[in-house]
């Protein structure tokens, strides 16, 4: 079975930092994307995050750049994201998701729809 396992969200103060987990089985790791998104309360869910397991090669919303850092480990099919200086805009719960690597056929990474599989949720939630 398929499984994407995220955890690490929490309460913090502006300006701290949590660092996010996303723990994949089920599919050959290095053949796939894996993307971090959000969903605030009456929001629509966004992207923020992807990485290309097989080189590394990462990609981020502009609110988030400078801020977070996604990383994986390929030996624990597993997926970081490092947030530092959060601020009360992060607040949501961030899901990770999963899509097959179609190496230079790849659709915008941002659409919600071009995933195939998706974890469970952990709420991030930043005080001002």
């Amino acid at each position: 079975d398929v499984q994407l396992q995220a955890s690490g969200g929490g309460f913090v103060q502006t300006g701290g930092s949590l660092t996010l987990s996303c723990a994949a089985s089920g599919f050959p790791f290095e053949d796939y994307q894996i993307a971090w998104f959000r969903q605030a309360p009456g929001k629509e869910r966004e992207g923020v995050s992807l990485i290309t397991t097989s080189d590394g090669s990462q990609s981020y919303i502009n609110s988030v750049k400078d801020r977070f850092t996604i990383s994986c480990d390929n030996g624990k099919n597993t997926v970081f994201l490092r947030m530092n200086n959060l601020e009360p805009e992060d607040t949501a719960v961030y899901y990770c998701a999963a899509r097959m690597n179609r190496r230079g056929y790849n659709t915008n990474w941002l659409r919600s729809g071009a995933y195939e599989y998706w974890g469970q949720g952990t709420q991030v939630t930043v005080s001002s």
